[in-house]
């Protein structure tokens, strides 16, 4: 390692709650659920998704919309608004040194279905010569990479809910380690599909409540009984604080620390006493040099689910030695985007920071009697905090904690 500090720059943000960071986070600061029946899943026991709606694929990608799918897209839009807010310019800048490091949670659905239908039908000779690339989740990694003349370590990252927070946690470790100058890096998923949404419905994962889709997503509240698909995008640009000091460059915030476990237990449930949590945050605070009384707000993995929230919860409260400072989670507003949502809470972290504002978690009238929460709700709420520390938990037992703290 080099040593120093790491810097976010930039910010890129494409959610249910609006395209692009200012809309994105008016509408998480307003507490609305996006949750709504989705014509596009069709006749499924579960209907239920946060879709971005307006997205304009054609005009993020131009005449080569064809090749990929959604979750590039949106990937792309997120990008390159992460880059014009650093204030670069790929056409100009060092692209060796300019690494990508995106997390994804599934491949692309679409694309296996049609290949697929066609196969049964012997329809070989009509099976798309890009199945393959759209397939591959490392799709939005090359994808950014050609757009932006990024040439440095190109990675893609699998921790499956946690995807978006480990890729930002690989990047700093390569800034760190001098391996590259700039790091693009974030999460993005399309996770709004008939075949995901059954899958999820399958393993009672999801929410039922059918009759009050707005009502649907409430991370922490008694009455929660799942999760609502999400889709988007999270995007930031970080780089050496020194290097972004000496270029004048915005600074919104500092990657202080971050850490990583796995619990070992099970394929979908976590750990019951939340000991990978636990690990991970308290290797969070030791990277950051921070004490659990240095954090000042808690943006939660939150998924909206009985066994989620309950051992996330429990263990927030252990690892505070009583109640934890104001805690949220943005997926009672924009659903649960799967490997973007780590990238998606990081940038709000940043921007909690930014604002000392803490945006309400939607839906949440009354506290899971099993918890210790202050849980923020209604209203955003102004704090004077220095450090926000954002969970990430991924099925097979992933775990990831991100400490962000003002410039």
């Amino acid at each position: 390692m080099t040593g120093g500090e790491v810097a976010v720059t930039g910010l890129g943000l494409v959610t249910a709650a609006g395209i692009g960071v200012a809309e994105t986070w008016r509408g998480v600061c307003e507490g609305r659920s996006t949750a709504a029946l989705d014509p596009e899943l069709g006749d499924i026991p579960v209907p239920l998704s946060c879709r971005v709606q307006g997205f304009d694929a054609d005009a993020v990608m131009g005449s080569q919309v064809w090749r990929t799918d959604r979750t590039v897209h949106l990937a792309l839009a997120a990008v390159r608004e992460a880059v014009a807010d650093a204030g670069l310019d790929p056409l100009t800048w060092d692209g060796a040194r300019v690494a990508v490091v995106i997390g994804v949670g599934c491949e692309s659905r679409d694309a296996g279905l049609r290949a697929t239908a066609k196969y049964l039908d012997h329809a070989y000779d009509t099976i798309s010569p890009l199945t393959i690339p759209k397939l591959l989740t490392n799709a939005p990694v090359g994808e950014v990479g050609i757009a932006l003349n990024a040439l440095g370590p190109s990675l893609a990252v699998n921790t499956a809910c946690a995807s978006g927070a480990t890729a930002l946690a690989t990047a700093r470790d390569l800034l760190l380690a001098g391996r590259c100058d700039i790091a693009l890096a974030g999460g993005a998923e399309a996770a709004c599909h008939p075949v995901t949404s059954v899958s999820f419905s399958q393993m009672k994962a999801l929410s039922t409540r059918l009759h009050d889709p707005a009502g649907a997503s409430r991370p922490f509240d008694a009455d929660r009984d799942g999760f609502v698909l999400g889709e988007g995008a999270g995007m930031l640009v970080l780089e050496r604080t020194a290097d972004a000091r000496a270029r004048r460059a915005p600074v919104h915030a500092l990657f202080a620390g971050h850490g990583l476990s796995g619990d070992g237990h099970h394929p979908t449930a976590g750990h019951p006493e939340g000991a990978g949590i636990e690990r991970a945050f308290r290797a969070a605070l030791a990277d950051a040099g921070m004490e659990p009384a240095d954090i000042g707000h808690l943006n939660a993995h939150g998924t909206s689910t009985r066994m989620n929230d309950r051992i996330e919860g429990r263990t927030m409260s252990r690892i505070f030695r009583g109640r934890p400072p104001a805690i949220t989670s943005p997926k009672g507003v924009i659903g649960h985007t799967l490997g973007a949502a780590g990238a998606i809470d990081a940038a709000l972290s940043v921007l909690s920071l930014m604002h000392r504002t803490i945006p309400p978690t939607a839906n949440f009238h009354r506290l899971d009697p099993d918890l210790d929460l202050d849980v923020v709700a209604k209203t955003p709420r102004s704090v004077r905090m220095d450090a926000v520390a954002s969970n990430s938990l991924g099925f097979g037992g992933h775990n990831t904690v991100l400490i962000l703290r003002r410039a």
